[in-house]
This record gives structure tokens, C-alpha cells and sequence, in this order.
């Protein structure tokens, strides 16, 4: 019997339509070739492509700031497919912190990124790539460290002028990543009870195991 196919989506990007449209730079149909690298990889290694995306942005813009690659996460959350597949790692992004930023972004929401160019290029732990992620990682901690320290101190401020400060923790407080993840989410128009579900999905849920409520939801976002 046949093995079933994984579907996949083609991710395209160049960073000038003048270049790409009139040849006057490495770009030179850059669209056609890297679609047909991407067709050629997908075709050998069993993959069906069931739609593309394309941005015309520079290879050092952040992936949440491209048109192209929100549309197709919307795209994403709507059928399940969970493979997005680009020619080479600088098409996804020139810069290598870009490029790791975008893919650990995306493999939190349980989307594999893969380059038909290299294939474990996001799997391999070089020296550079440990490093990045261990700054990218630092960055985080210590943005979660200053909510947490903005939130102690407000509190604190509340209690000496006699407010209640106490009582029950937010979701801000308890579990910081998981509402940037709930905003993020949010953000592709997935109602309450659907980021409830992907975030369930992705192995964040209540107490007693089950998603959270679309009101819990709610007052993550608020």
C-alpha cells in the first residue's frame, strides 16, 4: 500500500519585486526556482504541497512583521497542516537569529519548518546556532523576570497606600508564556474556544487537565 502523503506548505520570500521581476540581482527568478527546488524536494520525500505564501521583505525582517507568513499562519490554524517547507534557511530568513527565533516560534505551535537545501539545518546543534539560542533564550528569561519583578512591585505599591494586593494570581503571573502564546493565537482569529483548544493541543491546559474555558481565555487576553 501507497504511504500516505504529508501535506505541506511552500514558503517563498525575496527582498525586492524589482529585482525579482527584472533580474538585476542574485533574485533573479527567485520565485521559480526556489518553487521548483521546494516542488522537487517535496516530490522525493513525500510531501504534497497544498498551498503557498510569498513575501517580498528583507531576509533580517522578523517573521511576526511579514504579511506573507501571517496570512499563513492563519492559513495553518484553519487545516492542520503542520509542515511549512522553504528552498534553503536564508530564504526563510537571512539573518541566523531570525532564522532560529522563526523556527523555535514555530515549533512552539507544533509547525515543522524544514529547508529542501538542508533538511536538518534546524536540527543541528553548530556552536553558532547553540549560542544564539542561548542568548535568544537569556532575552526571554529575563523579559519574564522583569514581568514578574513589574508585577511585584505593583503590588507592593498597592499594598503600602492599604489596596488589597493578595488573593488569587493571574494568569499574567502564574503562567506568562502561555498568554503571550494565547495573544499570539488569538491574533489568527481563533475564537475563545479555539485558542483553548490549540493551546490545549500544544499541552497547556487547566489545572485538572481539561482546556481552559473561553473565559479563562478571555481574561488572558484582557
Amino acid at each position: 500500500m501507497a504511504r500516505k502523503k504529508i501535506e505541506a506548505i511552500a514558503y517563498l520570500r525575496t527582498s525586492s519585486p524589482t529585482n525579482a521581476s527584472k533580474g538585476l540581482s542574485a533574485d533573479k527568478d527567485s520565485d521559480k526556482r526556489q518553487r521548483a527546488a521546494i516542488i522537487g524536494f517535496a516530490a522525493a520525500n513525500g510531501y504534497t504541497i497544498v498551498d503557498e505564501f510569498y513575501d517580498v521583505v528583507s531576509g533580517s525582517d522578523p517573521i511576526d512583521q511579514r504579511t506573507g507568513f501571517k496570512a499563513m499562519l492563519d492559513r495553518i490554524a484553519g487545516n492542520g497542516v503542520r509542515v511549512i517547507l522553504v528552498e534553503s534557511p536564508d530564504r526563510f530568513a537571512r539573518d541566523l537569529a531570525v532564522q532560529l527565533a522563526g523556527h523555535d516560534y514555530l515549533r512552539k505551535l507544533g509547525v515543522e519548518l524544514v529547508p529542501a537545501s538542508a533538511p536538518d539545518f534546524f536540527l543541528a546543534d553548530t556552536p553558532t546556532a547553540v549560542l544564539v539560542r542561548q542568548v535568544l533564550g537569556a532575552i526571554s528569561q529575563f523579559e519574564k523576570t522583569s514581568l514578574v519583578a513589574k508585577l511585584k512591585a505593583a503590588r507592593d505599591r498597592k499594598r503600602a497606600a492599604g489596596g488589597r494586593a493578595e488573593g488569587r494570581k493571574s494568569h499574567q503571573e502564574k503562567r506568562p508564556e502561555v498568554v503571550v502564546l494565547a495573544k499570539q493565537l488569538y491574533r489568527r482569529r481563533l475564537s475563545l474556544r479555539g485558542v483553548a483548544a490549540e493551546l490545549s493541543r500544544l499541552g497547556h491546559t487547566s489545572k485538572n487537565g481539561k482546556p481552559f474555558s473561553p473565559q479563562s481565555v478571555r481574561n488572558m487576553l484582557s
